[in-house]
């Protein structure tokens, strides 16, 4: 696979081996060792950990373009071509990371088209999903390449609105499952003690609710106290606003009539809410720039490299999670409810299918075998495998009744993920603090006011679910 990336990088032999690491770690045989490692968990889920491994590499290939001395072989490889406001040739990283999360999410949005309406692994279509990762990984690696190739005009107009309004759009997806969470979260806790009286149950749902109480307690403080001193008014602002949402939503969560229209909504889901948007708050603060002297936290760390890469790595890899997150957890949004149904042919086969005299001549030899010791006990679990209707190697395919997950939703989420990606990295790109050689994820203004107003927004979802029901009356079925 590197050399297959070497051949149109010739003339920059340096990008053409960072370029042939990068597809080498998400080849082939890379994504097959991550699915072969994962089969006892599924299938689904080794499809679903070598995507978001894929989304990790080319994210993390993309901030490497940010550096100068990626921008410098840019410019070589480019012959100086990019032209367009580029005084400084900072534009060359700008424009590399839009053309490199480009193609991942063109990979992602021709897949979604490819898998529209497959129900189950029965499908020939799903081999698409679940398999050919060599031509895959190969597909994308294509795109990258031919990304170099597209007009700079189009990446500008790309970056400007297509990519900034789907950054947006995951954001807000990212919210409200959040608020589907810990409604989720409340609900199953308060259905296992109604119907198992157990204290444990009870433990849980009053210990954890108190537990994110006090850290969005002490995260507060802790705001106040390093990122709110005289001077520092954004912060401020930011904080107070954030402390006063969260007590409000409290206190809505067990108003009488919220309680009469929603029964189940309470002090569970609100804390859930408050310690996710007290820790975006202080995300916000602590990555903001420190020139009036209000983020104690860069002074700290100087211009530690070390610092700075493991600070991009694990927002890539939060990124990745939380992408295949939302990605199989998508059911409101389109996602099949295929997970939790039996196809008809499934059922009927349940039902009414019995077992022919060969297997069942076959079964009763595997079981005196194994009486008398000549064959383990598991033979007998294999033997259900290697008889299966479809053939092959089926034992952890956990889709063959209906799929778990919306195929086309999960490519669509990934593409908006790419989006977001973009964004954060190239977000007040011409302000961004550098730590030596590698350019700091979000450490903006512009990037903080993003998870500020986020944070806003998720109360405001939640707040919304609370009193909906009241200010809709026939669109909700009240208790």
């Amino acid at each position: 696979m590197g050399a297959l990336l070497s051949l149109p990088l010739l003339a920059v032999p340096s990008m053409g081996t960072i370029m042939g690491f990068a597809a080498s770690c998400c080849g082939a045989a890379t994504c097959s060792m991550v699915c072969s490692a994962c089969g006892k968990c599924g299938n689904s889920v080794a499809t679903r950990i070598a995507y978001a491994l894929i989304l990790l590499v080319n994210s993390i290939l993309a901030w490497i373009m940010l550096t100068p001395w990626a921008i410098e072989k840019l410019q070589h490889l480019t012959l100086n071509y990019v032209k367009i406001n580029c005084p400084t040739g900072q534009c060359y990283g700008w424009l590399a990371v839009h053309r490199i999360n480009f193609a991942l999410g063109l990979f992602h949005l021709i897949l979604g088209g490819l898998l529209f309406g497959v129900a189950s692994s029965k499908s020939p279509r799903a081999a698409i999903q679940n398999g050919y990762w060599g031509p895959k990984v190969i597909a994308w690696v294509a795109f990258i390449v031919l990304s170099f190739l597209i007009p700079d005009e189009f990446f500008m107009f790309w970056g400007n609105y297509i990519s900034f309004t789907g950054a947006m759009l995951f954001l807000l997806l990212g919210l409200i499952l959040l608020v589907d969470l810990a409604h989720t979260w409340a609900e199953y806790c308060l259905a296992q003690i109604e119907d198992t009286d157990s204290r444990f149950w009870r433990f849980v749902l009053i210990g954890s609710t108190l537990g994110m109480y006090i850290a969005s307690i002490a995260m507060t403080v802790v705001q106040y106290i390093f990122f709110a001193h005289g001077g520092c008014t954004m912060n401020q602002v930011a904080i107070t606003v954030n402390l006063l949402l969260w007590v409000a939503i409290s206190i809505i969560s067990v108003n009488p009539t919220v309680q009469e229209h929603n029964p189940k909504a309470g002090l569970a889901q609100a804390a859930m809410v408050a310690v996710y948007c007290t820790y975006l708050t202080m995300s916000a603060v602590s990555m903001e720039p420190d020139d009036k002297q209000c983020n104690p936290l860069v002074r700290a760390q100087g211009t530690r490299t070390t610092s700075v890469v493991i600070g991009a790595i694990v927002t890539m890899l939060t990124v990745a999670y939380t992408t295949t997150r939302a990605a199989t957890q998508s059911l409101g949004l389109g996602g099949g409810s295929g997970a939790i149904q039996l196809s008809d042919d499934d059922e009927h086969d349940l039902v009414t299918q019995q077992p022919s005299s060969r297997r069942q001549m076959r079964a009763e030899a595997l079981r005196r075998a194994v009486e008398e010791g000549s064959l383990p006990a598991d033979a007998l679990l294999s033997d259900d495998d290697d008889e299966s209707d479809v053939g092959g190697n089926n034992s952890h395919d956990d889709e063959r009744s209906s799929t778990q997950y919306n195929y086309t939703m999960f490519h669509v989420i990934f593409f908006l993920a790419t989006c977001w990606v973009s964004t954060l990295l190239v977000l007040n790109h011409e302000e961004t603090v550098k730590d030596g050689d590698f350019a700091t994820v979000g450490r903006t203004y512009a990037a903080s006011w993003v998870k500020i107003v986020s944070a806003w927004a998720c109360h405001a979802m939640y707040i919304w679910t609370l009193v909906a029901p009241i200010v809709l009356p026939d669109r909700f079925d009240t208790m």
